[in-house]
């Protein structure tokens, strides 16, 4: 239905338009007298709004995405609130008698879909155009959200199997080494995707997958010896901490915290932390389980090495494939997908090809990566109208820091307490290192392709901020020009 309000549609991305400017019209504008009515835009936006949170979306981007949505059809004036998974918008309506009215929404469902997403930010542009009437963006909702993916868990699956093959690849792993990856990640998104139909706690899931993420690097450790191939069983479990990270909402919710969310930076962080200890206390009871029977894993260095110029290249190719197939598992379009791993590949070839073999310490290297990536996601998303999300947090995805993870509890569970914090600390600081790179490389690429601020509707803000003095005065005026009116004359006799 948006297909032809996509080809017209100028080559600015829809939060710089809801963030500089009003819509430039008003389509059909709602009776702000209306209680019914009013409410009814107002769940519009809040359904916009929560797909928008479930796909990774800050909160100060959803917000302004909602005014943009409301303004459009005419509600200039309303206060939107985003906490963790709930959100609230509020207006006034009424001449002299103000009447509130407010909606509240839940979002249960934080699984990506940028599918929807792009849908979703069409939507936006076509209401904000006037090209959409209420009635008509309700049922355009309707079908977003029913919309039937063909070949679904078989591009999930596969997804995940080519992320976990280029995540071992990444890890300075070989075409054994990648085979193995790809087994362990479909294996633990495989059964993570049957527990979710029982409403297990996702708590759980993390646990259950840090236990799987060991078993394959077991049991070829075991057997590797008798086929005389080699294999590095840290790598195999690091692609499955990698693969369950990519998951989570470590990286948005430093975004939130950057941006000005606290509340909900606060309660996604701790939520990833609380998911995070799930994986490294399934890890850690894998490889004890397994020692109990004797099967036991090699002693690991526990510092990563600076890898060669050779490595560094295969590990460029691997990033950006991993960065594509992570946006496949997400049911991104085509062009997002390559526009992903552009993004990753111009970030990975800034990290393992200049900074690291130039001794750049990994913390600085990964946020100058991080803001490649936010640059040049931010610039070729909006040339290519995708959006901006769907890049940042596929581009950074072959970075989380999973091998670090697994390095850190290893050396802990082996009594190496001040190596095992070390590789912990520089896990976390490598997180804040890709949220703050990729927020200051969107701000620079939003500056850049931003179009001219421009604020006409002050007058409207001005006009709903209405106080009982307001209310006072036009009660006094409707008295005086009760008194002024002349008294109707007596009828003749």
């Amino acid at each position: 239905m948006l297909d032809g309000f996509r080809q017209k549609s100028r080559n600015v991305a829809t939060i710089d338009e809801a963030r500089t400017s009003p819509p430039p019209s008003v389509l059909a504008p709602v009776d702000l007298t209306d209680p019914a009515q009013v409410a009814a835009v107002m769940n519009i936006a809040a359904r916009i709004g929560s797909i928008l949170i479930t796909n990774g979306t800050t909160s100060s981007d959803v917000k302004a995405q909602i005014h943009t949505v409301t303004s459009s059809y005419g509600l200039h004036y309303c206060h939107v609130d985003i906490t963790v998974n709930t959100m609230t918008i509020h207006t006034s309506i009424g001449v002299e008698r103000r009447q509130p009215v407010s909606v509240f929404r839940v979002v249960n469902d934080f699984s990506y879909n940028y599918h929807k997403l792009q849908e979703v930010d069409r939507l936006i542009r076509s209401i904000r155009s006037g090209a959409t009437a209420p009635d008509v963006a309700e049922r355009i909702l309707d079908e977003i959200e029913n919309e039937y993916i063909p070949w679904r868990n078989t591009r999930f699956l596969a997804g995940w199997a080519v992320m976990g093959a280029a995540v071992a690849i990444l890890l300075g792993g070989g075409l054994v080494m990648a085979f193995l990856g790809a087994v362990t990640a479909a294996l633990i998104m495989g059964i993570g995707k049957v527990l979710s139909r029982n409403d297990l706690p996702y708590f759980f899931h993390c646990g259950i997958g840090g236990f799987l993420a060991t078993l394959p690097a077991v049991i070829f450790y075991h057997f590797s010896s008798s086929f005389g191939v080699t294999m590095v069983p840290s790598q195999v479990i690091a692609t499955g901490i990698v693969v369950l990270l990519a998951g989570l909402t470590l990286v948005q919710s430093l975004l939130d915290g950057i941006t000005g969310s606290p509340v909900t930076a606060s309660a996604r962080f701790f939520q990833t932390m609380l998911f995070t200890g799930g994986i490294v206390a399934g890890v850690a009871t894998g490889i004890s389980v397994y020692e109990l029977f004797g099967v036991g894993l090699p002693p690991l260095e526990t510092m990563l090495g600076t890898p060669t110029f050779g490595s560094a290249a295969v590990r460029v190719v691997g990033s950006a494939v991993a960065a594509a197939a992570f946006a496949v598992t997400s049911f991104a379009e085509r062009p997002a997908v390559l526009v992903s791993a552009a993004t990753a590949l111009a970030g990975s070839t800034m990290y393992y090809v200049f900074l690291l073999p130039l001794g750049t310490g990994r913390i600085l290297a990964t946020f100058a990566c991080a803001t490649a990536v936010g640059l040049a996601g931010g610039l070729i998303s909006r040339r290519f109208l995708i959006n901006p999300v769907i890049t940042a947090v596929a581009g950074v995805t072959p970075f989380l820091p999973g091998s670090g993870i697994y390095r850190g509890m290893y050396a802990i569970l082996n009594e190496q307490m001040v190596v095992g914090l070390t590789n912990l600390a520089v896990a976390v600081g490598t997180c804040m290192a890709l949220a703050s790179g990729v927020v200051l490389g969107e701000w620079v690429a939003r500056r850049i392709r931003r179009p001219q601020i421009f604020t006409p509707y002050s007058a409207f803000r001005r006009a709903g901020r209405v106080t009982f003095q307001q209310i006072r005065r036009a009660e006094q005026a409707a008295r005086g020009r009760r008194r002024r009116r002349p008294a109707p004359e007596a009828a003749p006799k």
